[in-house]
């Protein structure tokens, strides 16, 4: 079976280096990483690109340490296929910037530059490379050249854009067949709004869009029903979700300004992301989106005493991933004891939110039959609600879908959820191949073949 082929958007913190560690970590034959789209969320978008380059520094050193061992390699995806790194929003479309520094740190990654600088990438080898080029340009000069001169660089895993990431996505998007790229959402939809924007027909050529993010059926982590990705940009969201409906319009959210306190240079505010273009000259019917939402995601976790089991006899052998990965994980495993309830010890556990879209994506089509998908629910996103902005609504009244009437809405129905034509249908995962099925697979593909 051919690979997924993949465009992450991430915004680094600790379950999405976990996330990518599992993607590069995997066989070629199931998945290949072609874009790695870095957008704030968890912190600020440059401390995010800090994290993924101190990855991929990691990774090198640990490919280094592992053949001096006469151990293989590993990371087979990562090596057979180079992936772009591009940087992107740094803020929401219209609302105040929200972080998560309390869970993973004000770093992103429980202080690990502070508490392990050896293992951290020094800034100046690797960030002019994402300096903005003159509009003519994608690659400035110094970037290619760092990114193929130097084997033992970490730079010399990836391919650094200084591109948006937006219009990195729709570069890739536009330079491969439709229908063969997924793309894998696992920080705030910023991005992908600010994409599917710049050029909706392009978007749409995606296979489909796999999104962490929202709360259906538990609360939320943030707020009592807002979960943080789709809270840290409910427009956003709500944007690339109207893609999926029938008539985008009856889905989109109010008009906002990006960000409409700011003002560029010559004083003046941002354009306005104007709206879909109409339905008939969109390139194809609708887009495809598979919600991960958090009380699925939630179910799926990683306890300190089964990491610990893999990663200790690691780490009295000298392994850098392991020392690494070990140390933001202690950090988290901390904050996680001290905020919950029925965390404790060895069963304290961090929730496997982004591995479980990647594990999708390298097994959603392999095994098919484990894996269970609604099919195109029609769930909308509250975005300028007081107490409610990020919730996930979903129309729970035992009603009939009705005949359109005056206005495309049904009699007795405001808002057009009884509506045959309007509304979102969103795709939802509510079952997959195993509760405690994901977090030996990512402890055994990261780090079982040096075990």
């Amino acid at each position: 079976m051919a690979p997924s082929r993949v465009i992450i958007d991430t915004d680094p913190g600790v379950d999405d280096v976990l996330a990518l560690l599992l993607a590069f970590s995997a066989s070629p034959e199931e998945i290949e990483v072609l874009l790695i789209s870095i957008t704030f969320g968890n912190v600020e978008a440059q401390n995010c690109l800090r994290n993924l380059v101190s990855m991929f520094h990691v990774i090198q050193k640990e490919m280094t340490w592992r053949r001096s061992q006469g151990m293989p390699e590993g990371f087979d995806t990562l090596r057979k296929f180079k992936p772009t790194v591009a940087v992107g929003a740094e803020e929401p479309l219209g609302d105040p910037r929200e972080m998560a520094a309390y869970i993973h740190g004000n770093d992103g990654l429980g202080g690990v530059h502070s508490s392990h600088p050896h293992h951290s990438c020094p800034e100046e080898t690797w960030k002019s490379l994402f300096d903005r080029p003159p509009q003519d340009t994608l690659l400035t000069t110094t970037a290619i050249s760092a990114a193929h001169t130097d084997p033992a660089s970490p730079i010399s895993l990836f391919t650094p854009s200084n591109r948006a990431s937006h219009l990195e996505i729709i570069r890739t998007l536009a330079g491969n067949p439709p229908g063969t790229i997924t793309i894998i959402a696992v920080g705030p939809l910023t991005n992908l709004a600010l994409a599917a924007s710049h050029a909706p027909n392009i978007f749409m050529r995606a296979k489909s869009v796999l999104v962490m993010g929202g709360a259906i059926s538990g609360p939320g982590n943030v707020t009592p029903v807002a979960e943080f990705n789709t809270l840290a940009d409910p427009t956003a969201t709500a944007r690339v979700f109207a893609l999926t409906s029938p008539n985008p319009a009856t889905t989109m959210p109010p008009t906002v300004l990006r960000n409409p306190l700011k003002r560029d240079c010559n004083g003046l505010q941002p354009k306005i992301l104007p709206p879909y273009p109409p339905r008939d000259e969109l390139a194809v019917e609708r887009l495809k989106v598979i919600m991960f939402p958090l009380d699925l995601t939630e179910r799926h976790y990683l306890r300190r005493d089964e990491f610990n089991a893999k990663t200790q006899p690691l780490i009295e052998k000298g392994s850098p991933l392991a020392e690494w990965a070990s140390a933001f994980l202690r950090t988290t495993f901390n904050t996680m004891e001290n905020l919950h309830h029925g965390h404790d010890g060895g069963g304290t556990y961090v929730n496997l939110h982004d591995p479980l879209c990647v594990w999708y994506a390298m097994k959603g089509e392999s095994l098919k039959e484990q894996w269970t998908i609604t099919d195109g629910e029609d769930i909308r996103i509250e975005t300028t609600g007081h107490w409610t902005k990020g919730m996930c609504v979903i129309d729970r009244r035992s009603r009939k879908m009705g005949d359109d009437g005056e206005g495309g809405e049904v009699v007795g129905d405001k808002g057009g959820w009884l509506s045959r034509s309007g509304g979102n249908r969103v795709g939802r995962c509510v079952g997959t191949p195993g509760e405690r099925a994901l977090a030996p697979v990512l402890l055994d593909t990261v780090f079982g073949q040096i075990s």
